[in-house]
């Protein structure tokens, strides 16, 4: 059985929706990071963590990767030109609106005050407003980002999404807005955030 470290109001909810969204059997250890259930994992005291047969495995995009690609879903087949397209859907919401996300976390909270910069975060909404116009094009016309298929992308975007309406980032984008309900409708999505 998996071993999912760290709380739903992190990036560990993505690791949990996925366990989800497959059926497989998991406990949650609810801890905050750098706690002292999640440093011996992780030195950086980072989550999510996910405990493979004793084997440690961080960073979110790399767990959804490993259990994505170990069960055959959610995700295409490494080596095809459909495996590349949602690589690179991937690796833009990740630099595109997690990093984005994540920089203003810094400087709310996450930092020491006297290191924060609070105008940066104007610059940071006014990119993840012309982010989500550069991911609508993108898209798929209809479904999930690359179509009639769910796949991780989609897992980290919905995550992004809500993040950004708790970090009071405006979701600008109607089919993005109509995309995250659509999303945080899914039974494994309900379940996994009543963790």
């Amino acid at each position: 059985m998996y071993q999912v470290i760290g709380t739903a109001r992190s990036r560990a909810m993505r690791v949990l929706w996925l366990l989800e969204e497959l059926g497989q059997p998991y406990e949650h250890v609810p801890v905050n990071p750098h706690s002292e259930r999640v440093t011996p994992f992780n030195p950086a005291g980072k989550v999510p963590v996910l405990i493979v047969d004793g084997t440690p495995i961080t960073d979110s995009t790399a767990i959804l990767t490993y259990l994505a690609d170990k069960h055959g879903a959610l995700t295409h087949p490494a080596g095809t030109l459909d495996r590349a397209r949602q690589d690179s859907l991937t690796q833009f919401v990740l630099d595109e609106f997690d990093a984005a996300l994540w920089l203003a976390a810094r400087h709310s909270f996450v930092l020491p005050e006297e290191m924060r910069l609070a105008a940066i975060k104007n610059t940071l909404r006014w990119e993840f407003e012309r982010s989500q116009r550069t991911l609508v094009h993108r898209m798929a016309e209809d479904g999930f980002l690359m179509g009639e298929h769910m796949t991780v992308p989609d897992i980290i975007l919905a995550h992004c999404l809500t993040w950004a309406l708790t970090a009071r980032f405006p979701i600008t984008e109607h089919r993005l807005t109509d995309y995250l309900d659509r999303m945080r409708a899914r039974p494994a999505y309900l379940r996994a955030a009543a963790r």
